[in-house]
């Protein structure tokens, strides 16, 4: 079983993703957590394997705690869970170590989808001391035959950076990759259109009030 930790400020919020979690086979809840200090300290004591992190709590935003836990040398995997959408906050919990980043609202099939992922993950190198390349592509979410050739001109260096931003947003457009990561939008389109083209993601349009529908990528 993965033991998850729950942390966040909200009491009703922190109870529904806790339901979410019970609900998913081969999760159950270690405990959970209302302000950052109280996530580190319950990270020590119960030693979960995945957090469920808020970036905003009352005494300290969800990325230093993420930082806090590296930093002591923890390796409980973290989904952040929250509201925050700016691209410096995604772009600090890519690069802090986090798996996985889920914009609330959402639905449990989202969180569950996510949940999977990191177990999928943690598990994969459980029981092979030495793992072949083929163990460490899942593990760092890849398929098992390895990624798809890249179309010309398209860089494998910049292509898992891009991926890396998509899987932990969950969801984003040309635009926001972009930022996230420093490109040009065009660029950054190209390489979010290879992974629909190869089956890594999906797009879905959305509709704004003038012009031409957004296009939105998500890992399929």
């Amino acid at each position: 079983m993965i033991r998850v930790l729950v942390v966040d400020d909200d009491f009703m919020v922190a109870r529904i993703h806790q339901r979410f979690v019970e609900r998913t086979d081969g999760f159950e809840i270690a405990g959970t957590a209302g302000t950052g200090a109280d996530a580190l300290s319950a990270v020590a004591e119960l030693r979960p394997d995945l957090v469920l992190l808020d970036v905003h709590l009352p005494d300290m935003d969800g990325i230093e705690v993420l930082r806090a836990l590296r930093a002591s040398g923890h390796e409980v995997g973290v989904i952040m869970v929250t509201a925050e959408r700016d691209a410096d906050v995604v772009r600090a919990a890519l690069l802090g170590g986090a798996q996985q980043y889920l914009v609330k609202p959402f639905e449990y099939p989202e969180l569950a989808d996510r949940l999977r992922a990191v177990a999928k993950s943690i598990r994969s190198l459980h029981t092979e001391s030495e793992p072949d390349q083929s163990a460490i592509d899942r593990a760092f979410g890849g398929g098992p035959g390895g990624p798809a050739p890249l179309a010309k001109g398209l860089s494998a260096e910049t292509a898992a950076s891009v991926l890396a931003a998509l899987e932990g947003a969950g969801e984003v457009s040309g635009a926001e990759a972009a930022e996230l990561i420093g490109l040009s939008r065009v660029s950054a389109r190209r390489y979010l259109e290879h992974f629909v083209s190869t089956g890594r993601a999906t797009v879905r349009l959305r509709y704004g009030t003038a012009g031409r529908p957004e296009r939105r990528y998500l890992l399929d």
